[in-house]
């Protein structure tokens, strides 16, 4: 990172602390990002909540947001739907703002603010996300359209560096690389949900670049 730390701690699953909070997202084709609409308060409260257990990286709620998706789900416009996924970036900022006030810890650095983003398939609501098998009939060029309006969208929001998460093939890890240098001041990681030879999910998430 360019802030010179080495070891960093990442938050937990937003949807998990959602669900236990009490709402009811499973089966969503919004999933998390429905709060965003619906209950954006207990989003922030899930973030501050990993920043009180030491969470340097707060990791916004836009793994399955996105502007087609907020159009078709929630009846949005362009516009309305762009400014859901900046409210994203903006709840993680809030929360860290008012954690760094109320802390007694003159040591704690800033935390950092991840623009989360998930594969195509998560649009999809098929469970292609795991598989990956949509990139057969789509072209590099296709996946980095596809996914350019939410980086662009995360950027301009403000986030610390984007987070390409879980992302089930090769080929859409490319795009998103390729989609990333469009954006040179912002950094990024990018992590792969792959299977191994008895077919159980295994998560690799590579280092930040």
């Amino acid at each position: 990172m360019a802030d010179g730390r080495e070891v960093m701690i990442v938050d937990g699953g937003l949807a998990t602390e959602l669900v236990a909070a009490g709402l009811d997202i499973q089966g969503d084709p919004l999933w998390s990002a429905r709060a965003l609409h619906t209950n954006p308060q207990a989003i922030k409260n899930v973030h501050a909540s990993y920043l009180r257990c030491g969470a340097d990286v707060i990791t916004t709620v836009t793994y399955q947001a996105s502007v087609a998706g907020f159009m078709k789900h929630l009846g949005l416009t362009s516009e309305e739907a762009e400014q859901l996924l900046h409210s994203g970036v903006q709840l993680a900022k809030d929360a860290v703002t008012e954690f760094l006030s109320e802390s007694r810890s003159s040591e704690r650095q800033k935390p950092i603010i991840a623009g989360s983003i998930g594969p195509y398939g998560a649009f999809l609501h098929d469970g292609s996300k795991y598989s990956g098998n949509y990139v057969e009939q789509m072209t590099k060029e296709e996946l980095k359209t596809w996914h350019r309006p939410q980086m662009q969208s995360l950027v301009r929001a403000g986030v610390d560096l984007i987070a390409m998460e879980t992302i089930p093939s090769q080929k859409e890890g490319e795009a998103l690389v390729e989609l990333l240098r469009e954006f040179p001041n912002t950094e990024g990681w990018l992590s792969f949900s792959c299977k191994t030879p008895d077919r159980s999910l295994q998560l690799l998430t590579p280092p930040v670049m």
